[in-house]
């Protein structure tokens, strides 16, 4: 797959059917995502792959993230938006 196709799937998967996941996801994958490590990138993959609900939750606070890789990559995308 093509750089700019991998970039425009990883777009589509920042789409989500939560406009506040939306606001979260679609400035840091556009602003920021080039940048990080390969290692990150695949983390902020896997961070895309989790459901709606889990997320919101994750990014609003209501609940931790287990996972202490995805605990930081929402931790930079929040950084990122500055909230």
């Amino acid at each position: 797959m093509t750089e700019q196709a991998e970039k425009s799937k990883l777009l589509w998967a920042c789409r989500r059917g939560m406009l506040e996941l939306d606001t979260l996801f679609m400035p840091f994958a556009n602003e920021a995502y080039d940048m990080l490590p390969a290692t990150e990138q695949v983390i902020f993959q896997r961070l895309l792959s989790c459901e709606d609900p889990l997320l919101f939750s994750w990014f609003m606070g209501k609940k931790p993230c287990d996972d202490p890789d995805l605990s930081k990559m929402i931790d930079a995308v929040l950084k990122h938006i500055k909230v």
